[in-house]
């Protein structure tokens, strides 16, 4: 079978996906995206590329569908110009990007899945928009306006895609009831080779050197990940949870793996004079260096780093569950996450993990505290995290049951 993935990165949530359709299954995979490259591992790889996008003349709250039709139509330039050499069996794609919408005009009968992530809802008690209140952030109005278009493209999709998943209930539940029996949820799958404890090797009372840095005997390490540092992920709680932890525990290290940039976006019209939203939570709330911002790390010293925590704390807002969660516990790490829907989806307090209300700095450095004073007594929790992700949401869990819908879908339009 051959299948057309599309999306504007490489190899994001189906590089790995089409790398086992390849190696393990025989099948053929081609993948459409921005990226540069002719092949990647037994991987076809065509490049689009976009003509036009929104300007400052659009409608503000148009301009997210005015480039998903523009990133549409370069994908389907691309497949065009590829002619009689692509002839796939099945097209698979992320919505929201609107990538796939018009393949079926090159592609007729050919069935499409969609993977659907976030469905926006305004003025909800679970929307991303509506649960930062403690900020005293007034949201613009042109935002919620804005938001009631967002959905247009991911509507679109629903309405053409032969079939759809989503990586938690909690995503599934955000889109509208009429479409949920179309969507099943499906992890997108963590990579145990990279993602895996070290028999806590890492975890011993001696010295361990985890991103570059040496960290003395009988210090704890603690973790933080994000792409990007926000308020959506808590940063600024998380920091003021890091200054009590410290000072109530002071033979910790604290790293921070990420960079300084938006990438969610809705905090960059608050944060003046600062540039960014870690300068404008570091002002108010400065740390000393015992919080050490690594900068981006490579996936296989990240999966080093969570595998030498003592504790991973996550933070985040009700929207997208992150990866680096799920990698912790992958890694074995005692994760203490945010008491929010996509992380009680997957953590049971005192069972698996720890859960601390969002919005309390004390709640979570007070459990933090007693975590880092004994971990060995909590060492359990991290290994029940990683039988977790190992049986049902790692790649060898997920990818049977992706290629099962795959097959199934295929098969139910006459492949």
């Amino acid at each position: 079978m051959h299948v057309l993935f599309v999306h504007p990165n490489f190899p994001a949530q189906f590089g790995h996906l089409a790398l086992h359709l390849v190696e393990k299954l025989g099948w053929q995979a081609t993948f459409v995206s921005q990226t540069p490259g002719e092949h990647a591992g037994g991987i076809r790889k065509l490049q689009y590329t976009t003509n036009g996008g929104a300007t400052a003349q659009n409608h503000f709250c148009s301009r997210t569908f005015e480039n998903a039709v523009w990133n549409t139509d370069g994908v389907f330039q691309a497949c065009k110009a590829a002619g009689g050499s692509l002839k796939p069996d099945l097209i698979v794609g992320h919505s929201g990007f609107g990538s796939t919408l018009f393949l079926p005009e090159l592609y007729p009968g050919v069935p499409v899945v969609n993977l659907f992530e976030y469905f926006y809802r305004p003025h909800h008690p679970e929307s991303d928009m509506d649960f930062r209140k403690d900020l005293g952030w007034e949201v613009p109005e042109v935002n919620y306006l804005r938001s009631r278009c967002r959905n247009a493209m991911i509507m679109l999709d629903l309405e053409a895609a032969s079939a759809g998943y989503t990586p938690t209930e909690f995503q599934r539940s955000c889109f509208p009831k009429t479409y949920q029996p179309k969507l099943r949820v499906l992890f997108d799958g963590v990579d145990r080779a990279v993602y895996h404890s070290s028999g806590d090797e890492l975890r011993g009372e001696g010295v361990r050197r985890v991103a570059g840095r040496e960290v003395p005997a009988g210090t704890r390490i603690v973790t933080y990940v994000s792409r990007g540092f926000e308020s959506m992920r808590g940063f600024d709680i998380f920091v003021r949870a890091a200054r009590l932890i410290l000072e109530k525990h002071p033979e910790t290290v604290i790293f921070v793996v990420g960079t300084d940039r938006h990438a969610y976006g809705g905090d960059e019209g608050h944060v003046a004079p600062q540039k960014t939203f870690k300068e404008w939570t570091l002002a108010r709330w400065p740390v000393d260096g015992r919080v050490v911002f690594t900068g981006r790390l490579g996936r296989e010293e990240v999966g080093r780093l969570l595998a030498a925590s003592d504790l991973h704390i996550y933070l985040t807002v009700p929207f997208v569950l992150s990866w680096s969660m799920m990698d912790a516990m992958s890694c074995g790490a005692v994760v203490l996450g945010s008491d929010t829907a996509p992380v009680r989806e997957m953590i049971r307090d005192g069972e698996n993990g720890l859960l601390a209300d969002f919005f309390s700095p004390e709640e979570i450095a007070e459990k933090a505290v007693a975590v880092l004073r004994d971990p060995g007594k909590y060492r359990g929790l991290g290994r029940a995290a990683e039988e977790m992700i190992a049986g049902r949401y790692s790649l060898e869990a997920v990818v049977p049951e992706m290629v099962g819908m795959f097959e199934g879908v295929v098969k139910g339009a006459g492949g």
